[in-house]
């Protein structure tokens, strides 16, 4: 069966589409075969992400690897049982497609609660969160006090993954591997980062997620999804020396895919 790796949190602007794009054509590059949905119906991201891919590399004529993308079908009424959900058939579908064509399926999910988002969490081998370097951000993970020390609490999200959780184990399928990463992380040792620092650890080990590094804040993120494009692409497109933010922010992308301990694979990029 394939390795699902699922992207979400319940906030927008958290560098999801991000993150899915560039580790499912990390995996891709690396020699897997990776399949990918988007479960924000409305806006996708990663879906339109998918399709500047194949439209660039038709026009250019190049051949680069990637993920293998399917929009959700259509749920067919006829065949629904009685009190199924429609939108369980269509994720279900979706997977039974890419499965048999997949060592790795990459989900991203919209940054609100819905149906699709939930079931998505339950099937998660791997659980990756992004989370900007903001109280703010980890609002969406646990309440703190004013100092940012004392957690008093879990917030909606971790409930979600922790009934996503009890899905699994009653199930009979192997734990969630949650993988908090922070994004847009400050060069400089600033108190809120360190605050932020302190506090995901005494969460980690109170509802038990792993902490890795993500993306610092660059332009080429933005400059680079129109065509579909990733850091790993720059130089099949004839970029011949990359400059030392695009370096960084590929070591960023090799340390992100070290620290997620996927089966089978090594960063060798």
């Amino acid at each position: 069966m394939a390795h699902i790796i699922v992207v979400g949190n319940e906030k927008g602007g958290a560098g999801k589409s991000t993150v899915s794009m560039h580790v499912a054509t990390a995996l891709a590059r690396l020699g897997h075969r990776v399949g990918a949905l988007d479960l924000d119906l409305r806006q996708r991201t990663f879906g339109r992400y998918s399709e500047n891919r194949a439209a660039f590399l038709a026009k250019s004529g190049l051949s680069l690897p990637g993920p293998v993308y399917i929009d959700l079908p259509e749920a067919d009424a006829s065949t629904l049982k009685d009190g199924e959900n429609p939108y369980d058939q269509r994720l279900s579908a979706a997977i039974a497609t890419l499965d048999p064509v997949s060592d790795f399926i990459v989900i991203d999910c919209p940054g609100s609660h819905t149906r699709l988002s939930q079931v998505a969490h339950s099937l998660a081998d791997t659980l990756i969160t992004p989370l900007n370097d903001s109280f703010i951000d980890f609002d969406l993970l646990a309440q703190v006090d004013g100092d940012g020390r004392k957690i008093l609490g879990p917030s909606v999200y971790s409930e979600m993954v922790w009934g996503a959780r009890q899905l699994r184990a009653q199930a009979g399928l192997k734990p969630i591997d949650w993988v908090v990463v922070r994004n847009r992380l400050g060069a400089q040792q600033m108190v809120n980062k360190e605050k932020m620092g302190r506090a995901l650890d005494n969460l980690a080990k109170r509802i038990g997620f792993r902490v890795a590094p993500g993306f610092n804040e660059r332009v080429i993120f933005r400059e680079l999804f129109p065509r579909g494009l990733t850091l790993l692409d720059l130089k099949d497109i004839g970029v011949k020396q990359l400059n030392i933010s695009n370096v960084a922010a590929r070591q960023e992308l090799r340390d992100l895919i070290k620290a997620l301990n996927l089966p089978g694979v090594e960063p060798k990029f």
